[in-house]
């Protein structure tokens, strides 16, 4: 036996490479292409930011303005969130080119070489965790898919404003070159070499980035501008797909209303003269027909016959005073929208129903039989479903 003591294997030492970002060193990433590019989405931005707005007041107005909201146009919530969320998808595309054009400069050395350089990277920092927090979570809405612990609309409403001031900031930061290289015959743009003032690659690109935001468009847009339905090929919805031809975002089961809990529904109305109604009593009532649009926040929307009682004549029965708002009360079991509220403006009108009948049949349980309502102008999270009492305020 060898006394010597046995020695391990020596094995090489394990390098693992350096990791480094990609270096792109093109013209492409240049100001000129990076204030080409921006100019779309800047704009793109700005449309998301109003019509969130108007979606977001809509939905939850402050008290002293929900008196004075309009139910006219009609269509008013379907074509601003349509512009929303088509913009927003739109914008996607926009922000990952502008993300490409400027990768070089958000991985400068030194990473820091003032104060002012330092509270330039800083607000580029937040600019783009904004926005790229704005476009995913948009989008993961829109497909209904909420993998985060906290509350979509104050959150995303709360970071829109911070997306808005960022980009004010940078674009006050970078004005000159901004201005420098705004157009063809910008003098920053003039001072280039020939071939990079307006090269073919840069029109190629910015050609492709036009094409790209057009298909994006084309094949979402359709679950708003129902002529291009037959082409929303990636749009989380068809207006045309649902149970009596339109969509349902929330069932009766995701809601936890049942059949058995139907069986002894009666309206309740309350205010100086409350009173109660069968299904039966309420269709004996003079019925109104009109075709009016549902529009959800994802962006969907799409225009229906919808028939029965008007708020206004229920709300006159029970004693209302002109002028008076309205507070509805559904079935539903869990859920943020199972109290609603409408400013005088919307129970005024005379479009707005507790409607019976969809596309003059019954309403289905999942469209909220025995009863709903339908405004015009109104998001769709507020035109409360399997309706059990409106009470006069």
């Amino acid at each position: 036996m060898d006394p010597r003591p046995s020695r391990r294997p020596a094995f090489p030492a394990l390098r693992l490479p350096r990791v480094r970002p990609p270096a792109f060193r093109g013209r492409l990433h240049d100001p000129r292409t990076s204030t080409a590019v921006g100019r779309w989405l800047g704009l793109a931005f700005a449309v998301c930011f109003l019509t969130g707005l108007v979606s977001h007041y809509l939905q939850k107005p402050p008290d002293r303005l929900a008196p004075h909201l309009p139910p006219r146009p009609t269509w008013g919530y379907a074509l601003t969130q349509g512009l929303h969320v088509g913009v927003g998808l739109a914008a996607i595309v926009l922000l990952l080119v502008k993300l490409w054009a400027v990768y070089p400069r958000l991985f400068v050395r030194p990473p820091l070489r003032s104060v002012r350089h330092a509270l330039e990277r800083l607000s580029v920092a937040v600019l783009v965790a904004a926005a790229v927090f704005e476009v995913l979570t948009g989008l993961l809405n829109i497909a209904e898919w909420y993998p985060w612990p906290f509350g979509f609309v104050p959150v995303h409403y709360a970071v829109a404003w911070v997306a808005a001031g960022s980009v004010l900031l940078h674009i006050a930061v970078k004005a000159p070159e901004i201005r420098a290289h705004w157009g063809r015959r910008s003098a920053g743009t003039l001072a280039l070499p020939d071939e990079e003032r307006d090269a073919p690659d840069r029109r190629s690109l910015l050609l492709g980035v036009g094409a790209a935001v057009g298909a994006v468009t084309v094949t979402t847009v359709g679950q708003a501008f129902t002529p291009l339905a037959a082409l929303d090929l990636l749009a989380p919805r068809h207006p045309g797909h649902g149970p009596q031809g339109l969509p349902v975002n929330r069932t009766a089961e995701a809601a936890g209303v049942t059949t058995a809990a139907l069986r002894t529904w009666r309206l309740q109305v309350t205010g100086p003269t409350p009173y109660a109604l069968t299904l039966a009593e309420l269709a004996d009532l003079p019925q109104t027909r009109v075709r009016l649009p549902i529009a959800c926040v994802e962006g969907w929307s799409v225009g229906a016959w919808w028939t029965g009682v008007r708020i206004r004549d229920l709300m006159a029965r029970a004693g209302a005073r002109p002028g008076s708002a309205l507070r509805v009360v559904s079935l539903e079991t869990r859920g943020a929208y199972r109290v609603m509220e409408m400013g005088r403006g919307y129970a005024e009108d005379p479009l707005t129903l507790l409607a019976l009948r969809l596309n003059d049949a019954p309403l289905s349980l999942d469209h909220g039989y025995p009863a709903r309502i339908i405004a015009p102008n109104r998001p769709g999270v507020l035109q409360t479903k399997w309706v059990a009492g409106l009470e006069v305020l």
